[in-house]
């Protein structure tokens, strides 16, 4: 539901505190408190400042005052908060020019959907997330100059089932055979429950939940699709629901996209659909998987823009330890009915309203407004520029023969490389001033400085099992 500003006030009459919340730059909530008392409606017309310069991806220590403005349409009582708590989040402001924030990623989401409606292409993007994510008993790492480990446990992990010591009722999960066993195989029935009941408490309309393919705890939780902003606003809120219903049941929730070797890593297989009034334009019943021809071009974008995006959507190093053959993750570069190999996939539908294209690539480290924001740039430049994908593949692509796969070109093997086609692929962001060249700036340098460069420098435990001998 959304909220006025004069029903949030009556809200808060309800609450003892009320929660500020807003996102970085590599989209991870932020958030102050104040008593509930001290809200009024300059919190949302004035705004209250902030210190930008701790914030990551924001600015500098000589410029770092920044101005919050509450959004009241995205207040929810916090369902996991022992005192009556409301969060309202918000949006980033310069205070000298009370303009928005160019790096705010929620006002990037605003303006890709504003951009959509001048382009007079469709009125409204659909977005419908699949976010996996896994729930471990423990989880201990660690990593200095002269050691490195990490170690995670679950008691559903195959790992277990010899373990001695305490009583062991074996039935522990086989690799990639995680998919649907019912309990008590599946121990995460009921922390899956309360995470659903706590999102739809805060507004969050869900569809489905379920055990994933992996060992040791993969989960999914299904949300019903919704517009490109606020369905980046509920990814944010599902996460943050996760984590605290996990550890309010003595568990952890990661959604690091490739915690475990040898098994599948968490994606979020991103849907969207373009819709011009009450019309689907994805849909047309005579083509290719019941798609129009406004469709096949979206995808032509997609595919085009694909090493671009994924420094958007797939954005850190351990996404491309996911992105890897044999692990159900989408490494080709194709497009195909109902097949899972291709990176691009148009779900078996009979409905037209439902018709809808599902880009696999994303993963849940990923900042959701910047990824959906950048999914739909990519896809409106293939409409604009008429840009044709090719024929489908309607076949397993992990097990062509070497004629056939040496025609299907796949996805960069890292960051660094997927950041370098961002900085000379980006030019279809930057139309209506969506993604401005300064936040891409500031985003690859963030990514090159914090992330590719200490995992380039160190070693690791598997380099001294391959190495230390010789």
């Amino acid at each position: 539901m959304a909220y006025s500003i004069n029903e949030v006030l009556e809200l808060a009459k309800k609450s003892k505190m009320v929660d500020i919340r807003f996102t970085d730059l590599p989209g991870q909530w932020q958030h102050f408190t104040i008593p509930a008392a001290r809200l009024d409606e300059e919190f949302f017309t004035e705004g209250i400042p902030f210190d930008g310069s701790s914030i990551r991806g924001f600015q500098e220590i000589h410029e770092s005052d920044m101005l919050l403005k509450l959004d009241a349409s995205t207040a929810f009582i916090d369902p996991v908060a022992k005192i009556p708590t409301l969060v309202i989040s918000s949006n980033v402001f310069d205070p000298i020019t009370l303009q928005p924030y160019p790096r705010d990623p929620r006002y990037v989401a605003q303006k890709a959907e504003q951009y959509l409606r001048q382009t007079g292409i469709a009125d409204t993007a659909y977005f419908g997330p699949e976010a996996e994510f896994f729930i471990f008993d423990n989880v201990r790492y660690s990593n200095n100059p002269y050691s490195s480990f990490f170690e995670i446990d679950s008691k559903e992990g195959w790992w277990n089932s010899g373990k001695a010591g305490e009583q062991n009722f074996g039935g522990q999960i086989s690799p990639k055979r995680g998919y649907f066993p019912v309990p008590p195989a599946d121990t995460l029935q009921e922390v899956r429950s309360e995470i659903v009941m706590a999102l739809e408490a805060a507004g969050v309309p869900m569809e489905i939940h379920h055990h994933e393919v992996a060992s040791a705890g993969q989960t999914e939780l299904g949300m019903r699709f919704s517009t490109l902003t606020n369905m980046a606003d509920a990814v944010l809120l599902y996460k943050y629901i996760a984590k605290n219903v996990s550890r309010q049941f003595g568990k952890t929730a990661t959604f690091m996209p490739k915690p475990l070797f040898g098994d599948n890593g968490s994606g979020m297989h991103v849907h969207s659909s373009l819709w011009k009034g009450d019309k689907n334009i994805f849909y047309e019943g005579s083509g290719y998987a019941g798609l129009s021809e406004t469709a096949i071009y979206y995808i032509g974008g997609i595919l085009k823009h694909a090493p671009a995006l994924l420094a958007l959507t797939s954005p850190t190093v351990n996404s491309f330890r996911r992105l890897v053959p044999g692990y159900e993750a989408p490494v080709n570069l194709a497009y195909s009915q109902r097949n899972r190999s291709a990176i691009v996939r148009i779900p078996v539908t009979k409905s037209n309203k439902a018709k809808r294209v599902e880009f696999r690539a994303p993963d849940p480290s990923s900042n959701p407004y910047l990824c959906f924001s950048a999914i739909l740039m990519a896809g409106l430049d293939g409409i604009q520029n008429r840009i044709n994908p090719g024929e489908p593949f309607d076949k397993d692509l992990y097990d062509l023969p070497p004629s056939e796969a040496r025609k299907v070109l796949q996805v960069p093997g890292t960051l660094e490389a997927v950041l370098n086609a961002l900085e000379s692929d980006h030019e279809f962001l930057l139309k209506g001033d969506v993604f401005t060249k300064d936040l891409l700036d500031a985003y690859i340098s963030y990514k090159r400085k914090v992330e590719i460069e200490p995992t380039r420098l160190r070693p690791t435990p598997t380099e001294f099992e391959m190495y230390f001998d010789i």
